[in-house]
């Protein structure tokens, strides 16, 4: 059981310090695009480009096509349009419509970022986390990830906190990183939710507490949170905040090594899940792969 804590603890770490992408909030539109917005796009309204854009990209009213939402958001972000410039800088980071890029979406995150835009903050502060299209700087992603969590950007505040809970680019800081978790977790930030857990788990930074840890465990896998199907099914694995119950705990297991992506983590859920199998008679292993095929999100 120690070995498996001591890789458990490992794989948390490496867990919680996968960023994703932060995306501005959608606002869909009721109707179909009118004439007047292509018109007014075609003459060179930087707005009018935008909207024509995001339409283009969702696919409302125009057939989807990432290609010509890419074309009318480069049109806009030069023109000095801050949404475009961020959704611009969003293709390239995912590779929408255009080649995936992480200069050019570092060379359209950044206008976007000086404007004050906190999702753009965000993603740039990823890409100097990561040295990805920038020289990696840790310093930088924390000044970034700072403005934009000081704007109430839950992912921001989450990857902060992880930056002070990992001693990446400021001193090591776990009353911080909780700090900056809890802000993010109460927002319904599935990550962080997962991230303070830990803490509690822990004991970083605030008293260890595995109750404590299994509520922000559970509010995570409720988001269908993969990383948080393995940390719930070590805790019922081994009692720590629930009783032991070895069905729940192969649950969370096999539910963990079903949605992980594949790699050492999937593996080391599967490997936890079929050694704590050999402890199990047939018919609680049949109920527990019953709890996995039932189980849904939000439950």
């Amino acid at each position: 059981m120690k070995r498996l804590l001591a890789a458990y603890l490992l794989l948390v770490l490496a867990l919680a310090g996968c960023a994703a992408l932060d995306r501005p909030e959608e606002k869909r539109a009721a109707e179909p695009p009118q004439p007047s917005l292509q018109a007014r796009a075609e003459a060179g309204e930087p707005e009018a480009q935008f909207r024509l854009g995001e339409l283009h990209e969702e696919g409302r009213g125009v057939p989807q096509d990432a290609a010509e939402a890419v074309k009318w958001y480069r049109l806009a972000a030069l023109r000095g349009s801050t949404p475009a410039q961020l959704r611009l800088g969003l293709m390239y980071d995912e590779g929408r419509g255009v080649g995936r890029s992480y200069a050019e979406a570092a060379r359209w995150y950044h206008p976007a970022a000086r404007q004050g835009d906190p999702t753009a903050q965000n993603n740039l502060g990823i890409l100097y986390q990561h040295g990805r299209g920038v020289k990696g700087d840790p310093g930088e992603a924390v000044r970034l990830f700072r403005l934009a969590a000081r704007q109430g950007n839950p992912a921001a505040q989450n990857n902060l906190g992880f930056m002070h809970a990992r001693g990446q680019g400021v001193p090591r800081d776990d009353a911080e990183a909780v700090r900056w978790y809890r802000l993010a977790a109460r927002q319904g930030h599935a990550s962080a939710q997962n991230n303070l857990g830990f803490m509690h788990q822990n004991g970083r930074g605030v008293p260890q507490d595995h109750a404590e840890a299994v509520k922000w465990y559970r509010m995570a896998a409720a988001q269908d949170f993969p990383p948080a199907y393995y940390n719930l099914g070590v805790m019922y694995q081994a009692g720590r905040g629930v009783p032991q119950d070895h069905v729940r705990a192969h649950m969370w297991l096999n539910l963990a090594a079903a949605r992980l992506p594949a790699g050492e983590a999937q593996d080391q859920a599967a490997q936890a899940r079929d050694a704590l199998a050999q402890k199990m008679t047939p018919a609680q292993i049949a109920e527990a792969q019953r709890l996995a095929r039932e189980w849904k999100p939000g439950k």
